[in-house]
């Protein structure tokens, strides 16, 4: 029974160093999204964090603020929600699909 619990110890151990190894991969990547046909580009980590906002000229117009604003956080939005989709992903394969919990 000892070298069971050892055994289960060891495995634990690297299950976690191989979770902080996924998160940190996914923290360094980075997830692009584009809205308005590409006029705007949001870049955002996996750590969530927005790291870049591109605006193409034409989208730019002094008269319609609304629709510039509403791109953005349309293309941020769905930056966000692909990191949230890697991040799940990387939790699955985790966990096996057991919903975050361990198999014992």
């Amino acid at each position: 029974m000892p070298g069971n619990m050892n055994n289960l110890m060891k495995q634990a151990q690297r299950m976690q160093r191989q979770m902080e190894e996924s998160q940190k991969e996914l923290e360094e990547k980075e997830f692009v999204a584009k809205a308005g046909g590409g006029a705007v580009e949001v870049t955002v980590t996996g750590k969530k964090e927005i790291t870049k906002v591109k605006l193409s000229e034409e989208v730019v117009d002094p008269d319609d603020i609304e629709m510039l604003e509403d791109l953005v956080m349309a293309a941020a939005n769905e930056a966000l929600r692909m990191a949230d989709e890697a991040s799940a992903e990387v939790m699955n394969k985790m966990t096996g699909g057991l919903g975050g919990g361990f198999p014992f």
